[in-house]
């Protein structure tokens, strides 16, 4: 598994990727937090990880569109399949190299807190918790893309997908007021990523959150695999 994470993070800097990724991610998070937080003069980064809730969904794609798609696009999938690992080290090594490009995106956000505290004393609970939970939104969406980019070997087919995808996750709690059947809205209300990225935007380490979070990162991730298992013996 080492092997694979290594061979994955080193794809996305061996080519434009990587930093193309991180110079959109870091452009766009600047302009939000100056807009956000310089602008309004506040302490508070609440409205501006509201802002970057959307970014984020749509940002992944760009990373996770690769992972697989490219392996079939280049015929080394065979390569990948028969090498002397199991199928969940191959998913988990390219899931980890993924989230560690996520996490190298989002690094910037402590820069922009420590720019707050030379002015003033942000919350650092709340900020930690808030970066916490866009840490496990960015977990769950990567492995939903992941799938999505295991089931094609067009990138840009699987980025497409991905990004309707996240557009359709941010939208969730605007479907729901739409809808008048309760049982209905209860399920949207309870499978809604924003609902509980917002308890940790609140500053409140949410059990039940953490759990759907890393619940839906388990099922895409197992999907993922068997995907491949069944390519392996077709």
């Amino acid at each position: 598994m080492a092997a694979i994470f290594k061979r994955e993070l080193g794809s996305y800097f061996n080519s434009a990727v990587g930093y193309v990724v991180l110079a959109v991610f870091w452009f766009f998070s600047g302009l939000s937090f100056y807009t956000y937080c310089l602008l309004y003069n506040t302490s508070s980064m609440a409205l501006f990880f509201a802002a970057m809730f959307l970014m984020i969904l749509l940002v992944i794609p760009l990373i996770t569109m690769r992972s697989f798609s490219e392996e079939r696009r280049q015929k080394t999938e065979q390569a990948l399949l028969t090498a002397p690992v199991n199928l969940f080290e191959i998913v988990f090594g390219k899931f980890l190299a993924a989230f560690v490009m996520f996490l190298l995106c989002n690094l910037i956000f402590v820069l922009y807190a420590v720019i707050i505290a030379t002015f003033t004393a942000p919350d650092w609970a709340v900020f930690f918790t808030t970066f916490l939970g866009v840490l496990l939104l960015g977990s769950a969406v990567i492995a939903i893309d992941m799938f999505v980019s295991a089931m094609t070997e067009s990138q840009i087919i699987a980025a497409a997908i991905a990004i309707g995808i996240g557009i359709l996750i941010d939208r969730l709690g605007d479907i729901a007021n739409y809808i008048n059947t309760e049982w209905v809205t209860n399920v949207i209300n309870k499978i809604s990523f924003d609902k509980h990225f917002s308890n940790f935007s609140t500053g409140i380490i949410s059990l039940p959150s953490i759990v759907f979070f890393l619940s839906v990162t388990a099922v895409f991730l197992f999907l993922t695999a068997r995907v491949y298992e069944k390519r392996r013996w077709s």
